[in-house]
């Protein structure tokens, strides 16, 4: 199957001006499997809570929900990206996975990274895995942590443990290490990672991040089958077979699962 990620750089607050440039970065692209980046039509870095308030959106009737739900049904496609979630008078930092029959679930961020904790709560939903079919109706199962949920290697071994073949990754990159670490959870726990970044600056009027783009694709051996630059749009496509996930067997004597000794690790 068809896997891509889009890498882009967003413009602040401007929710239809951004879901428009990706229709655009789209147009043409056959994937069974897209993956946007977190927080990917709103910006991210926000000046105000206020400023949250005024993009946030409940799931699924949103907008931007809405619109990867049409962009779907138009092409058969998968979708994950990341969106502000109002739920009540609670924010999330939240991802949907949609597909041609509409909201497939969503996911809210754990560990929230930086002013992020002055704005959303923290997930409350776990780490979850989707089964969802490809174009040609083949079944694998999805996984989707968010941005700085790589730092920690208990949310893609979760993930992992429930199933999944492949894990999605919406991020907002600032850290320079992400892509030397994702080939490493990808290895570590043999799976396809699909890490979509966005790039440029953004100031919350205090301060300005840069955001480190070099989205990338990879294999359950830990290689980058796709890394986009630094700067600039991509759409980065490689093709993958998600079953090859599924045999975790290291040697005739090994399964790195099956040797796994949690009695001897201490978690807490």
């Amino acid at each position: 199957m068809q896997v891509a990620y889009v890498q882009y750089n967003p413009a602040y607050l401007q929710i239809t001006q951004n879901l428009k440039q990706v229709e655009a970065l789209l147009e043409g692209i056959e994937a069974d499997l897209i993956v946007l980046p977190e927080l990917f039509a709103s910006g991210y870095f926000f000046r105000s809570h206020e400023d949250l308030v005024a993009v946030a959106e409940p799931i699924p009737e949103g907008p931007t929900t809405q619109w990867m739900i049409e962009w779907c049904r138009k092409t058969g496609t998968v979708m994950v990206g990341g969106l502000p979630e109002r739920d009540g008078d609670r924010f999330y930092n939240s991802a949907v996975a949609v597909g041609p029959e509409g909201l497939i679930g969503r996911y809210r961020k754990v560990h929230l990274f930086y002013e992020e904790k002055l704005h959303f709560s923290p997930g409350n939903l776990g780490f979850q895995v989707f089964e969802v079919a490809d174009r040609n109706g083949q079944l694998y199962r999805l996984g989707v942590m968010i941005c700085f949920d790589w730092y920690f290697p208990e949310a893609a071994r979760t993930l992992a443990l429930q199933g999944a073949d492949v894990i999605a990754h919406p991020s907002n990159l600032v850290r320079p290490d992400c892509p030397r670490a994702m080939p490493i959870r990808a290895l570590e726990n043999h799976v396809f990672t699909i890490t979509a970044n966005r790039y440029g600056v953004e100031s919350n009027g205090r301060e300005t991040l840069r955001f480190i783009g070099r989205s990338l694709i990879c294999d359950p051996a830990g290689r980058v089958l796709q890394e986009a630059p630094p700067e600039g749009d991509q759409v980065g496509i490689a093709e993958i077979t998600p079953r090859e996930a599924r045999n975790r067997r290291i040697t005739p004597h090994n399964d790195l699962f099956e040797d796994r000794r949690p009695d001897c690790y201490r978690l807490s």
